[in-house]
């Protein structure tokens, strides 16, 4: 074969999945690998594509979400990305749980940004015997009375009660990354097991609460680990899909891996979008840095939801250039308060 006729081949490739999708049948999972190895060259119409798909299936509004670190540091989990593991040497900001004004002006503040929902994220494992929970609990009724922010938290593994009660607080969106896929998982955590932060998205699902779960990518996985996480993900219908590109932390286990290409990234988006093409992929933490200035090819390539300011021990570009970015390619932040 040609070089010309193999080009040919990853154009028209391109093209006939991307009508699949558009046309509203899904692709399995050789189909998906395919995109993983087309030219190079190639990748800019693949994200044309993932574009239009993004379009069609979700329109041109971005869903905004803003956190807070709300107990930071000490946790008990094995993690080799995170900073905020017990396991790892890093310097940074470490303190027990933030008190309920504290939370609360969190919150304001986000609203103020142009944030259409919150998040309140805890480090460690998750809430059983936790004695933080029910002040957790308190501060999402007073962000619902005090402000007009949908409400999401990220408190690590649940048991059915805790999703119970979460949801009667308030709480419309859960947030529980799988982090990687399955075959992978051992590799980077090995103090609680892949099917426990399963059982979790499953519990928040038989809630009829909404899950937010994804993963970073760069963590030394394959691109068929990759997109054994995209199938897993679309298995558990998860609503809300955040992809972090590694930032290698110093003091970590993972300080020393190289980074990803930005077009493997960008490419990563738009396969995420043709495999799940009605979800909201969420622009999350690594981006910056992965990208540089690159960041806005990311809403051409499927995105259509980002966290907003800064992450949990990283710093992002702010929230004012994250939404002058989408404005500026004609997209529409969700705000109700706008």
């Amino acid at each position: 074969m040609g070089s010309n006729e193999g080009k040919n081949m990853s154009y028209d490739l391109i093209f006939t999945l991307g009508r699949k999708v558009l046309n509203g049948e899904q692709l399995t999972f050789a189909e998906a690998l395919q995109l993983t190895q087309i030219d190079e060259a190639d990748i800019p119409i693949l994200l044309g594509i993932a574009n239009k798909v993004r379009i069609r299936f979700t329109g041109d509004q971005i869903d905004t979400c803003e956190i807070v670190n709300a107990r930071s540091g000490g946790c008990s989990e094995d993690c080799k990305f995170c900073a905020q593991s017990a396991h790892h040497d890093v310097e940074f900001d470490s303190y027990s749980l933030m008190s309920e004004d504290q939370i609360l002006q969190a919150a304001k503040t986000a609203e103020s940004h142009g944030a259409y929902r919150f998040c309140i994220v805890t480090a460690g494992c998750g809430m059983k015997h936790d004695p933080d929970f029910e002040k957790i609990i308190q501060s999402i009724q007073r962000i619902g009375h005090e402000t007009g922010l949908e409400r999401c938290c990220s408190l690590g593994i649940l048991a059915p009660d805790h999703v119970k009660s979460l949801k009667a607080a308030g709480i419309t969106r859960y947030h529980h990354n799988l982090e990687t896929s399955k075959s992978f998982f051992e590799q980077i955590c090995t103090t609680h097991t892949y099917e426990e932060r399963v059982e979790t998205i499953k519990n928040v699902k038989a809630e009829g609460l909404e899950a937010c779960s994804g993963g970073i990518i760069g963590l030394g996985e394959t691109w068929e680990q990759r997109l054994e996480l995209a199938f897993a993900l679309k298995e558990l219908d998860v609503d809300s899909i955040p992809i972090n590109v590694l930032n290698p932390v110093k003091g970590t286990a993972l300080e020393d891996r190289p980074p990803l290409k930005p077009l493997e990234v960008l490419q990563t988006f738009a396969i995420f979008r043709l495999i799940l093409p009605t979800k909201i992929l969420r622009y999350a933490g690594g981006r910056e840095k992965a990208l540089g200035e690159l960041v806005p090819l990311g809403f051409l390539s499927g995105i259509n939801g980002m966290l907003i300011g800064n992450y949990l021990t990283t710093s992002g570009r702010g929230a004012a250039a994250d939404l002058n970015t989408a404005h500026s390619l004609g997209l529409k932040p969700i705000s109700e308060h706008t």
